[in-house]
């Protein structure tokens, strides 16, 4: 991958940890039901590839290709 793509997918990464986070952070509305998202589930595996791109990020800075 390039540095470009690297950038753009870690930067899009970062958000969904974030929004996921918040969303997994709000009260449950009984009155909507059940959620049909696990927020702490997606945030953790948003986490988990966001530590992979920056591995990527330094071997693309290191010169390792």
């Amino acid at each position: 991958m390039s540095l470009t793509l690297t950038l753009i997918l870690t930067a899009l990464t970062t958000a969904l940890v974030f929004y996921a986070g918040w969303r997994g952070a709000q009260l449950p509305n009984i009155s909507k039901g059940p959620r049909m998202i696990p927020w702490r589930f997606v945030m953790l595996m948003s986490a988990a590839l966001g530590v992979l791109l920056l591995i990527h990020l330094a071997r693309l800075a290191a010169g390792a290709e």
